[in-house]
């Protein structure tokens, strides 16, 4: 199972050059949470704070009842362990196979023998589909199996925290819907704690259980998906929207004349799009970070945006979620949003029941 990682008042600056400050949350255990932010924002360097390889300025990272920046090295060396990293371009070796690539964090921090790293290695290449690329070279795969590659490398160790630094980067839709399904049905399967760093908005929308957004040196938000969905915040307005409008500028923030120019032409970021139905797993069942669609927002009064968790075939999920739920507890056939019927049968124009990326039009 995942484990829970709480951040209080990190602070990270290079010289002069405040990355961000006073950054404080808590990803639950077992979720998968995501963080968006305009580039430049200190994504990366977080996601390098969370694992240890750049000491904060300030604050604490809590593992447990381990603050990681204070932890002797052998104890750092250690929690490290838990953790699982894919860095955004695989960070593969080249002059070694892929099945080496994937087998290198057993052969450096386990004594296991080769019979049984064969094993692991070929389980975690069929779960990420790379089943027959075993003897090639990272040079001879392309820019999405590599990605998968070091999915793979990052989860031969079974990780409980799984770090992933901006996986549709260099990525066509269709191959970032695929790695997409692969996480989710990763967190339904291991039940480990996922953090995603992207800029694709479609995967902030529809893959996470919770969303956290970086600006302007520090966490302007952090909380469950239909919370920064729903917000009427200007920056995450304008980020959801694509807009050119709005305070998020070329280089990160605009001064407040441009932002006074924008506001005497009435111009305006635009209103947020609907909610979609969340991404379900290949298999159809509910993963344990999922809540019932529209509750957060019945929870807190909030009015989601006009047509909200509606799907391509027109269902409405908030009717029909609790329906659906009774009859896969019931073991019936049930059509899940963004999934397949468990008894067989697809949606017109998808991709076959079982195949990764299944349902990733939503």
């Amino acid at each position: 199972m995942g484990v829970e990682i709480r951040v209080e008042g990190l602070t990270k600056a290079f010289g002069r050059q405040v990355i961000w400050q006073d950054v404080s949350l808590t990803i639950p255990a077992g979720e998968i949470s995501v963080l968006l932010g305009p580039s430049g924002t200190g994504k990366s360097v977080f996601l390098k704070t969370l694992v240890g390889l750049l000491k904060p300025d300030r604050g604490h990272i809590w593992i447990g009842d381990r603050d990681l920046p204070n932890l002797p090295e052998a104890q750092l060396y250690e929690t490290r362990k838990l953790f699982g990293v894919l860095f955004q371009d695989g960070a593969l070796f080249g002059s070694m196979n892929i099945f080496d690539n994937i087998a290198f964090p057993l052969r450096e921090h386990t004594k296991k023998s080769e019979s049984e790293v064969k094993r692991i290695v070929l389980e975690k290449m069929d779960l990420v589909g790379l089943i027959g690329a075993e003897h090639k070279l990272p040079g001879e795969i392309s820019g999405g199996m590599k990605k998968r590659a070091g999915l793979a490398r990052a989860l031969v160790l079974d990780p409980e925290i799984l770090l992933v630094d901006e996986p549709d980067s260099g990525l066509d839709p269709v191959r970032t819907a695929f790695l997409n399904q692969v996480f989710i049905d990763l967190n339904a399967q291991i039940g480990a704690t996922f953090l995603i760093v992207t800029h694709d908005i479609n995967t902030a929308r529809t893959v996470p259980d919770n969303i956290g957004l970086l600006y302007q040196r520090h966490l302007a938000m952090f909380g469950p998906r239909e919370m920064l969905l729903s917000s009427e915040e200007p920056v995450v307005r304008q980020f959801l929207n694509a807009s050119k409008i709005g305070p998020i500028g070329m280089s990160e923030e605009k001064d407040e004349s441009e932002l006074e120019a924008e506001a005497k032409m009435g111009l305006d970021s635009g209103m947020l799009p609907p909610i979609p139905p969340q991404q379900m797993p290949s298999n159809g069942l509910v993963r344990r970070g999922m809540h019932a669609p529209g509750a957060w927002c019945a929870a807190h009064g909030v009015t989601p945006p006009p047509g909200s968790f509606i799907d391509e075939l027109g269902r409405n999920w908030i009717e029909e979620w609790p329906r659906y739920v009774a009859s896969m507890s019931a073991g019936a056939g049930a059509a899940a949003p963004g999934g397949y019927p468990p008894g067989g049968g697809h949606y017109p124009g998808d991709m076959p029941p079982g195949q990764p990326g299944a349902g990733a039009r939503y």
